[in-house]
């Protein structure tokens, strides 16, 4: 008679464990032991917190938990860790459960500059749901006005020398580059000719040639 495998509680569990790595670690070889530690913390969690299938995967390890693990390098990892497991369903996280004094500092840096970080992407999305909200209502940006005093005269009336000089700039551009395609054009008529005469000199030779030879 085949056994049931038991429902996953969806409970919240926590525990507390001091983990042994000495007895572990010690039969690998040195440039393992590191290694070795890490799967023997999850070997120990995958028994004590109960994941029956035994997948080592549903162990899901801190960042700092596994700096301290490799904090003296591959070869030496500690002897015994004190972590923290919490288990959801399936998936069990481990953390330290006392974070040393180097990793608190690092934590509380991280979390700052991702508190600021939050922080501006807020103020972003803020200031763009403002800018929306100004063109659906159809008032004009500060940024518009600004531009219109800039060009407006100090009496508040537009006048007719910036018109007439904007217009000048204008001719003088359109003259400026038709003058530059008028002169491409002579340069490349010259050329053309220029070829048709050395076409004609060479025909010329040609007939010289053929006449000698004869």
């Amino acid at each position: 008679m085949a056994t049931k495998k038991p429902e996953p509680k969806t409970e919240k569990i926590e525990r507390e464990y001091v983990i042994p790595l000495r007895e572990k670690v010690r039969v690998v070889p040195r440039y393992k032991k590191t290694n070795k530690a890490v799967k023997t913390v999850k070997e120990f969690l995958v028994r004590h917190m109960k994941v029956y299938d035994r997948d080592l995967n549903k162990i899901k390890i801190d960042k700092y938990l596994n700096e301290a693990l490799w904090f003296r390098g591959i070869r030496k990892p500690p002897h015994k860790i004190k972590v923290k497991a919490i288990k959801e369903g399936d998936i069990v996280r481990v953390e330290l459960a006392e974070l040393p004094t180097k990793l608190k500092f690092k934590k509380a840096r991280e979390e700052k500059v991702l508190k600021k970080a939050k922080d501006i992407l807020e103020g972003k999305k803020t200031k763009m749901a403002k800018v929306k909200e100004g063109m659906q209502g159809g008032d004009v940006t500060p940024k518009e006005g600004e531009a219109e005093k800039a060009t407006a005269p100090k009496g508040g009336v537009p006048s007719d020398e910036g018109k007439d000089k904007k217009a000048e700039e204008k001719e003088k551009k359109s003259a400026v580059v038709e003058a530059g395609a008028q002169m491409e054009k002579a340069a490349a008529q010259k050329e053309k000719h220029a070829t048709q005469a050395a076409g004609k000199q060479t025909k010329q030779k040609h007939q010289v040639r053929k006449a000698l030879a004869k």
